[in-house]
């Protein structure tokens, strides 16, 4: 029987000898790693952990037994339908539902995660998530069934379990439905050679730029900033949110120096600037207010971004919603919240007015870009939908 041993090579407890029973058993033999000796190094991500015989590496979940790296594989523990803006990916099928899944575990260990009781599974007792079996044939159905036009892995880090996130986007290509990653962006060139046939967009955290406090959350500033550049060179459709948190990475100085790099990286990466609301280890933070959200967008304009956004505060932040021409400023998409208010890009991504091309993922085979309105019928869909995977009473 597989199972996840006990200790970390830090020495660290990994969890309840039932969980780590329970997620042994739903694992297969991995393909991102190499042997050096008698560990194995896995390369999924960043941290690249050299992983002593029986031991686990840092996300806890990918672990050396008998000399071959197992995985996790199999299970989901969080699925729904969510809004492709919610994402945020505002320049992939707007006014889109996107079939979301997750599994267990991270690789980073941020105090304010809003998804911690799916991340911290393995770290925190209070963390506690069922995981239900899972084919991703059944997955495909499901996103068939909703008429999801993308399939996203998210709510844990998807980079440590990427076996699994391209064992069920084979079967989303196949279905005709395009393939995103949401990730904390603390990638390796191998892992993402290993995603790039399938995926089409990758959104990443950029949680600030203090080298000192990435620490403190589990990763390294130059790390994920490296691992934009690397996304960007394969030529994935990137966007990066930054998660504003009062007192953590909010000030003038921080902001710019974000919106500074990304605007090397290229002027047309779209960046969301989102409200952080107290939660897990920061539930007694203050939330960050509208006024800071346009604050900072308005310093990532100044930078050079093209298509900078205000998040989590629908109708609070004016103009910072919506994505305007980069050429005539004409209002191409009008967003409130994850509702598409009104669409006017052409099919492929240009301005109707002065035929200017808008970067994105603005179409796949005979997908075109509709309004929520013209993509189904009432707001429904709108909003995120729990899924129960086998269960065909769901609402189409």
């Amino acid at each position: 029987m597989n199972r996840l041993p006990t200790e970390s090579p830090e020495g660290d407890r990994i969890g309840g000898t039932i969980l780590a029973e329970m997620l042994g058993r739903e694992t297969v033999r991995g393909d991102l790693w190499h042997a050096e000796g008698a560990k194995i190094r896995c390369v999924a991500c960043g941290h690249r952990c050299l992983i002593a015989p029986n031991r686990a590496g840092i996300c806890k979940v990918r672990f050396n037994q008998d000399g071959e790296l197992r995985v996790p594989f199999g299970y989901v523990a969080g699925i729904q339908s969510d809004p492709v803006e919610k994402k945020p990916f505002f320049h992939v099928l707007p006014g889109s539902d996107a079939l979301t899944f997750g599994m267990l575990g991270c690789d980073f260990h941020c105090g304010y995660c809003q998804n911690w009781v799916t991340s911290q599974a393995l770290r925190d007792p209070a963390a506690r998530t069922p995981i239900q079996p899972a084919t991703p044939g059944q997955l495909i159905e499901a996103a068939r069934h909703l008429g999801s036009r993308l399939v996203v892995s998210s709510y844990n880090e998807p980079l440590i379990t990427a076996e699994w996130a391209v064992a069920v986007f084979r079967e989303a290509r196949e279905a005709g439905l395009l393939c995103a990653f949401v990730s904390n962006g603390n990638a390796t060139d191998e892992a993402l050679d290993y995603l790039k046939p399938w995926i089409s967009a990758y959104k990443i955290d950029l949680k600030g730029f203090n080298d000192q406090r990435y620490r403190s959350l589990g990763g390294t500033l130059a790390h994920v900033c490296r691992g934009i550049e690397m996304v960007l060179e394969r030529g994935i459709w990137l966007e990066v949110v930054t998660l504003v948190v009062p007192g953590f990475n909010d000030s003038e100085e921080e902001l710019k120096s974000i919106a500074r790099f990304l605007a090397r990286c290229g002027r047309d990466i779209p960046w969301h600037v989102t409200a952080f609301h107290p939660d897990y280890k920061m539930s007694d933070g203050e939330q960050t207010q509208a006024e800071s959200l346009m604050r900072a967008a308005e310093i990532g304009a100044a930078a050079g971004l093209r298509f900078v956004y205000a998040g989590n505060a629908p109708g609070r932040v004016g103009r910072w919603e919506n994505t305007f021409c980069p050429s005539c400023n004409r209002v191409l998409v009008e967003r409130s919240g994850y509702r598409i208010v009104g669409c006017h890009l052409t099919a492929t991504g240009n301005c109707p007015d002065c035929g200017a091309r808008v970067p994105g993922v603005w179409a796949a085979g005979e997908v075109n870009v509709t309004t929520t309105a013209e993509s189904h019928s009432g707001e429904w869909m709108r909003g995120p939908h729990r899924v129960r995977l086998g269960d065909s009473s769901q609402r189409p």
